[in-house]
């Protein structure tokens, strides 16, 4: 054992140094070492230091390597699913027989408790209705189901491209009685020989899909120019016109070849000078016709009724007599005459038929009556006797009266007689040349009051068909909107026509769709406006409002 222990020391000892000569460390071999001696053994002394360098870091930088990894490519795939067959399936539940036999069955009601119980209410009843009946709380008011907007908009621009190539100027508009087609005449009023100049008249429906403002839906060429338009009432294919030669035509617009269905041709009874205004009225004595009304310079008023062979026959026939006018010491004695009897435009009284309001070339307005039986200075030809229909001369423009317009509104609840009151129903308005807008009741010859509202001509008035304070003016600068609520001395509203401030000389409310307004002008374009919130929309008491005005003025 001692033996084997010696070797293991020996074999370790061999290891070790074997070890220490692989790590690179080194012994020197002892120099000279002198003996130790004396007792101690032990002295200082500096031994040269150990380098040991790592063998580790150098092998674990030379196997150092760079390596990347990638996975294999991916497919992919879009795929839909779509069912082969559609079915549509419901499902009902059947009623009970009890339910049924329930149903069937007879209310059983307490008769006599019911009638019992109406005889105790009915004074009470009775007494809360009397008690709303003549109250005045809500006079005027209307539920406004619509949203509020304080702008004006041009909706649309028409115009018939080759009536502007010839210069030709809208002359009227009028809207169908479903409030969706919008017509206008061409003709021209300025000076000129434009009697024998060929004009038009264009129709467009503005609900129609893919609407062309420069491409007019029906296109009638005339002979003539055409002065004015009249669409009729309840009918709405049916046009009336009246033309520079005098006639009277109506049209059917569903008829593409021959629209013409009825005209009076030139004969002894028809005006001998341009037709202003045209207006349909009811037959009386054949509810399924109507009438026809022109009016003209020549003075004349005339009713016309349709014939089967295609005729305007006359029935009936007024002249403004020269003398039944005051005479203007505006106008020059040999012009009077003439001036004074030429009738420019004409407005019916919205609740007395038989009233209406003619406007002058010598700037008045007259107040006239179907059943005058006055009979008109005889003129030679003509199959029917004319009556002089004048019973009330107003105060006159300074210049010809251009339009009059009779007020739509009244009380219903007022029982008095129409010439007896300041109501509302004997208002009407007037313009004229002297950029004035009179303001009239048919009750006194001086206007309620007079508002200068253009430096230049006013060609139109009109009066809102939804608003007893608001009216609209053509002028020779554009359309004014009017609301005496907000200001009794200048428009609400100026509308420019076009950037070249042509005169417009037509326009017409919308009754169907009031918040349009249909305006004509010079430059052969028909602009339809959307009217604001502000303009259509009646306030509370604005009857109340109007009639007061009218008797605080007349007082």
């Amino acid at each position: 054992s001692c033996r084997a222990g010696f070797h293991g020391n020996q074999r370790r000892g061999r290891w070790e140094r074997d070890g220490l000569r692989s790590r690179g460390v080194t012994h020197d071999p002892p120099r000279d070492r002198p003996a130790l001696s004396g007792p101690g053994m032990f002295t200082d002394r500096t031994e040269p230091g150990a380098d040991v360098q790592s063998l580790w870091r150098s092998s674990r930088s030379a196997r150092c390597e760079v390596k990347t990894c990638q996975t294999g490519k991916i497919s992919t795939a879009e795929v839909a699913a779509q069912s082969r067959t559609a079915r549509d399936a419901a499902v009902q539940t059947e009623q009970s027989k009890d339910a049924v036999q329930d149903f069937q069955q007879e209310v059983q009601v307490d008769y006599t408790g019911l009638l019992s119980f109406l005889q105790r209410v009915e004074d009470s009843v009775i007494k809360e209705l009397n008690k709303n009946w003549k109250s005045h709380a809500f006079d005027g008011f209307e539920v406004n189901w619509t949203d509020y907007d304080e702008t004006v908009l041009c909706l649309h621009t028409l115009s018939y491209p080759e009536a502007q190539d010839q210069n030709l100027q809208v002359t009227s508009v009028s809207w169908n009685a479903t409030g969706s087609v919008v017509a206008c005449s061409y003709g021209r009023l300025d000076d000129g020989d434009w009697s024998t100049e060929k004009s038009y008249v264009c129709i467009w429906n503005l609900d129609r899909r893919g609407l062309n403002p420069q491409h007019p839906d029906l296109v009638v060429d005339v002979p003539s120019s055409v002065m004015c338009l009249a669409f009729h009432p309840s009918q709405p294919s049916l046009i009336a016109g009246g033309l520079f030669s005098g006639e009277l035509v109506v049209w059917d617009t569903s008829r593409t070849e021959d629209p013409v269905i009825w005209r009076t041709g030139m004969t002894d009874d028809t005006h001998t000078d341009p037709v202003c205004q045209v207006n349909w009225l009811p037959d009386t004595k054949h509810r399924s016709h109507s009438r026809l009304l022109s009016v003209a310079t020549d003075g004349k008023i005339l009713v016309w009724r349709e014939e089967r062979d295609g005729r305007l026959a006359l029935v009936e026939g007024f002249a403004i007599v020269a003398q039944q006018i005051p005479r203007s010491t505006q106008l020059k004695k040999m012009a009077w005459r003439e001036a004074a009897v030429g009738v420019t435009s004409l407005s019916f009284s919205h609740f007395d038929p038989g009233v209406f309001v003619v406007g002058v070339e010598g700037g008045y307005s007259l107040r006239c009556s179907t059943a005058a039986q006055t009979p008109a200075l005889p003129r030679p030809g003509g199959s029917v006797p004319l009556r002089a229909p004048v019973e009330l001369a107003f105060s006159p423009h300074a210049g010809p009266v251009y339009s009059v317009s009779c007020s739509p509104f009244h009380r219903q609840n007022k029982k008095t007689c129409f010439l007896l009151s300041p109501s509302p129903r004997n208002l009407f308005l007037s313009c004229g040349t002297d950029g004035q807008v009179h303001f009239h009741s048919m009750l006194q010859t001086q206007p309620l009051f007079a508002l200068q509202l253009s430096k230049k001509y006013l060609f139109c008035v009109c009066w809102s068909p939804v608003r007893p304070l608001v009216f609209a003016a053509a002028s020779g600068e554009g359309v004014h909107l009017f609301d005496l609520v907000r200001s009794m001395q200048k428009p609400t509203v100026s509308l420019k026509q076009s950037m070249s401030d042509c005169p417009v000389y037509c326009l017409e409310f919308n009754t169907k769709h009031t918040r349009l307004l249909a305006a004509g002008d010079a430059a052969g374009t028909v602009k339809v406006w959307q009217l604001s919130s502000d303009f259509t929309e009646q306030g509370p008491r604005e009857m109340s409002h109007l009639e007061q005005l009218a008797s605080e003025i007349m007082d």
